[in-house]
């Protein structure tokens, strides 16, 4: 099949099939096994995937710019699959402020975040939590599940611009605004 100029560069690559990895495709679904667990989706209709030599291979079915683009999604979704179910994926956060803290009281996570109460998060399927003090590490072998859960986390209070104050990625910057004394000078 020639593709003009409509091709996608992500979607052409084979994903590999790593070392004690199992895949299985069947009735528009796609399995990997690995040893973290496994996971299960369902593959796009206008995407062939296929097995050959230890990659698994997309292949679209038409020219069209939709299936081109889903071409690429397919592709980059099931190595997201792979990665997760033989090395996982992690987020971490930090708090900021004085007596924040954060710990996990058997699956779930517990915040201290200046609150009147605690702020609590029970784990959902296939995620662990991990607190030291005011790091939180939330890992798990899906990768859209882990940066969900550390999007609703950080959500409950995200950092303000004037002290820096809340929750943050690690690494993350955060611009401060001047207040009201240096606007004035």
């Amino acid at each position: 099949m020639k593709f003009g100029n409509n091709m996608s560069r992500i979607g052409k690559k084979p994903v590999k099939i790593e070392k004690g990895a199992e895949v299985k495709i069947e009735a528009g679904m796609i399995t990997i096994k690995g040893v973290k667990g496994q996971l299960t989706k369902p593959l796009v209709k206008l995407i062939d995937t296929k097995i050959e030599n230890e990659e698994i291979i997309f292949t679209p079915q038409n020219e069209d710019k939709a299936t081109i683009a889903l071409w690429g999604l397919q592709r980059a979704l099931v190595q997201n699959m792979m990665k997760g179910v033989t090395e996982g994926f992690s987020k971490k956060l930090e708090l900021v402020g004085v007596g924040y803290k954060a710990n996990v009281q058997g699956t779930e996570l517990v915040l201290d975040i200046g609150f009147s109460h605690q702020v609590k998060f029970p784990a959902p399927e296939g995620i662990t939590f991990v607190a030291e003090k005011t790091n939180i590490t939330i890992s798990g072998i899906d990768k859209a599940l882990v940066g969900q859960m550390a999007a609703t986390v950080r959500d409950v209070r995200k950092p303000e611009p004037y002290k820096g104050k809340g929750i943050r990625y690690e690494g993350e910057v955060v611009r401060k605004k001047l207040g009201k004394k240096a606007a004035g000078s």
